[in-house]
């Protein structure tokens, strides 16, 4: 069941109040932890040896994007919260809003069934953006092999400190209760 599929069941109609308040509810407005630098950029493309000159080199990133960007594919790096950071409290997870309605929805177990990517205007050095994740459906129990669960989809929508659309990925999940033995 895909969020984008206009024919798919959209939402379950057996979900807890809580889990259904979520649905198309932009939770989790953040901002990013640090400026976007090309310390990053550089790191990721070393460790996946991407030698497009976009990102490594000034002139061409000039000629070609009108200065340096990061990788569209680096899009997750930049919401994912630091595991320690000064004065904050508590565990600190990426994505939690799929915690939430694993916890809401008692299904202990998930798996990422898919993942898109839908790119807007180019993260640049010194850009700030905010995420924000938003649940579009939650569909209705089913026996699948890992267990009895439900699929679920979240939207990370991402800007810029200029309010810019910079890009939206789009989790599919599945929270499942493995079967007892």
């Amino acid at each position: 069941m895909s969020a984008r599929d206009p024919q798919a069941s959209r939402n379950a109609t057996d979900l807890p109040d809580e889990a259904q308040r979520m649905i198309d509810t932009p939770l989790y407005e953040e901002p990013g932890e640090f400026p976007i630098e090309m310390g990053y950029v550089y790191n990721t493309c070393a460790a996946v040896q991407n030698g497009n000159p976009i990102f490594w080199d000034p002139a061409v990133a000039e000629a070609v994007t009108g200065g340096p960007i990061a990788p569209p594919t680096m899009m997750s790096v930049w919401f994912r919260p630091h595991y320690w950071a000064p004065g904050a409290t508590g565990e600190r997870k990426a994505l939690q809003t799929h915690f939430d309605l694993k916890q809401i929805l008692d299904l202990p177990e998930a798996v990422v069934a898919s993942n898109e990517a839908v790119f807007g205007e180019p993260v640049r050095p010194g850009d700030r953006l905010t995420t924000r994740q938003i649940v579009r459906s939650i569909g209705p129990l089913k026996q699948t092999k890992l267990g009895i669960g439900r699929f679920w989809t979240i939207d990370v929508e991402t800007t810029n400190q200029h309010g810019e659309w910079v890009g939206t990925e789009i989790y599919t999940m599945l929270g499942y209760r493995r079967p007892e033995q």
